[in-house]
């Protein structure tokens, strides 16, 4: 059996378990890589040379950059920015989103446009009450359409670019793809707004995160924060020295319990010593009266419902834990105010009620609300102890103001920006600094970069570019491809583009665009030369159908950077993929010879 013929088997194959999906499309994707090394279609080193691919590489720093982006708040941010001037409803919002991925793709390719504004759009998403799988598709889709604003937009446009040089003696100009560019993402995104509703699925993720948005008013209704308390210590010289907080209160302030210096708790009738803090509660006159008879000080204000800033900032955060089995701290006597590995107890919840400002000996399953710096926040997830109900992490990330970090995390995208548009370095090597930088500026952890990217897709991508090769060196794209020379053959210009259009879309989609274009653009020449049609219009429309890559996860690496954030699946492409292939397909055909003459 030739090379040909079991190259188009195994893609056959390939698609067909892609569709089945009871498999993983990772474990796919390496099945057709092995099962090309074991038919001899390729060697062990073209078999597992996907996977050090520059496009592998690029993918995976992308998804570390985007770690950086949403680390910082930006994308939260930017998610309540732009929710609040799109508003909530689907349309307005899809509408922002699609025009920011298309023209963010004009500088940056489709791939980076895709990875930059996914954590963006699932923040959006979570704030409008959508779901990812609303907006990841179009957003995907809308990158790729404004690939083709400019000449930097993607590689496609270059490869089309110089093989116009080469027959024409000039090239399409640096703006020049916009003429067919513009009209294309406007219908796109047109399709999306009036048929996506009907077509995308509707699938919330596995392993959705959470959306806590609105911790800090969750957790205060919860937890009925309405009467805080005040933290005074206790300065060397002050009146209060050697007398017990029971004897300084009257009855216009409550004391609810006593902090030594270091850490442990006194009774409310022992003598207080230097640096020690009383915490009381009361109306803020009476405790500032309080405070100024026996020169205390205050270290800790109220926070309540009317003070919500006050919990969650840039640099400290609040967090709810539950006291599991077997804690240590089970049996211990806590109040409010009381301050335990850089962390202040706020309240303690059981049964759902609040105990208010009052001493509490803790019991497997109370809830306690605690405050304090974020670094004291994140080391809770290790403490056997206690048991965060949120990650805190993640409370931080969709909730804190921008800070430092942010303004680190925005030069390192217009670092990588710069350098993908300038195209002064590769692709690869541009996502290879801007994730280098993340780190290197403490914006994102190794262990956090590491994370950050989906292996899922990394696989995919690697696994599937051994098929992609094989297919073209094998010829089966030429025996393909070689057929529609002899049926364009004195045929009308229009049923030429008409033909080189589909054949790029269904080779677009097994096998990488740009390989789609440099398999298909000499056989398009050839053909435009036997019809007698200029090349101009004929490469313009090589590239368009080469940048449709709708109908599979696997046409472009854009679409399969949303996949598994939006839940989606295999199948679930081709229905507003194909509406917005057939949109292209009408206005390559028909406007493409208006533009360019033929």
């Amino acid at each position: 059996m030739s090379d040909v013929t079991l190259s188009l088997l195994i893609l056959a194959g390939t698609v067909a378990m892609f569709i089945w999906n009871r498999v993983s499309v990772g474990l796919v994707a390496v099945m057709s890589a092995l099962a090309l090394y074991a038919t001899g279609v390729v060697d062990a080193s073209t078999a597992i040379g996907g996977f050090g691919e520059p496009i592998v590489v690029f993918i995976a720093g992308l998804f570390i950059i985007s770690e950086g982006l949403d680390a910082s708040g930006l994308t939260a941010w930017m998610g309540k920015t732009l929710v609040r001037h799109a508003g909530t409803g689907r349309a307005a919002l899809l509408l922002g989103l699609t025009a920011l991925a298309a023209l963010l793709a004009a500088f940056v390719t489709p791939n980076g446009a895709a990875a930059a504004l996914l954590p963006v759009t699932v923040t959006a998403a979570r704030r409008a009450g959508l779901l990812p799988s609303d907006l990841l598709m179009p957003v995907a889709f809308a990158a790729s359409a404004g690939a083709l604003l400019l000449l930097s937009g993607s590689t496609v446009n270059v490869i089309v670019s110089d093989a116009l040089l080469d027959v024409a003696g000039t090239p399409f100009g640096y703006g020049e793809f916009a003429l067919i560019g513009a009209p294309l993402v406007v219908v796109t995104i047109a399709v999306c707004l009036l048929l996506g509703p009907r077509l995308l699925p509707h699938r919330e993720p596995e392993g959705a995160a959470a959306d806590l948005s609105r911790h800090v008013e969750t957790v205060v209704d919860h937890y009925e924060l309405r009467r805080g308390f005040y933290r005074l210590a206790v300065p060397h010289g002050s009146a209060a020295l050697g007398t017990s907080a029971a004897e300084l209160v009257d009855g216009d302030v409550v004391a609810i319990g006593v902090q030594r210096a270091d850490g442990s708790v006194a009774g409310l009738d022992e003598p207080l010593a230097t640096d020690d803090a009383i915490v009381v509660s009361g109306e803020s006159v009476a405790v500032e009266a309080l405070r100024r008879q026996h020169a205390l000080a205050v270290t800790v204000a109220p926070m309540t419902a009317s003070r919500r800033e006050g919990l969650l900032s840039y640099d400290d955060g609040v967090v709810e834990v539950v006291i599991p089995p077997r804690s240590r701290l089970v049996g211990e006597e806590v109040f409010p105010g009381k301050i335990r590995s850089g962390l202040m107890l706020l309240t303690v919840s059981r049964f759902g009620r609040s105990r208010g400002p009052r001493t509490t000996t803790l019991q497997e399953g109370d809830l306690m609300l605690l405050h304090g710096p974020w670094s004291a926040v994140s080391d809770l997830t290790r403490d056997s102890d206690v048991l965060p109900v949120n990650d805190p992490d993640l409370v931080r990330r969709q909730n804190a103001p921008l800070g430092r970090r942010a303004w680190w995390a925005l030069a390192v995208l217009a670092v990588t920006v710069v350098l993908l548009a300038t195209g002064v370095v590769t692709p690869a090597i541009a996502a290879l600094v801007g994730a280098g930088l993340m780190v290197l500026t403490r914006v994102v952890t190794p262990a956090h970069a590491y994370r950050a990217v989906s292996w899922q897709t990394v696989v995919l991508i690697g696994g599937l570019i051994p098929l992609s090769v094989a297919i073209t060196e094998s010829g089966a794209a030429d025996v393909v491809a070689g057929g529609l020379v002899t049926l364009v053959a004195g045929a009308d210009a229009r049923v030429l583009l008409a033909l080189l259009f589909l054949l790029t879309v269904v080779l677009g989609q097994v096998i990488s665009n740009t390989a789609t274009v440099l398999i298909v653009a000499p056989v398009a020449l050839a053909s435009a030369a036997a019809a007698g049609v200029a090349p101009a219009p004929v490469l313009m429309l090589v590239a368009v159908a080469g940048a449709a890559s709708f109908l599979t996860p696997i046409a472009t690496p854009a679409n399969m950077i949303v996949m598994g954030t939006a839940g989606y699946r295999f199948g679930d492409y081709w229905k507003l993929g194909a509406a917005i292939t057939l949109a292209w397909f009408a206005v390559a055909v028909l406007v493409i010879p208006l533009i360019w003459a033929v």
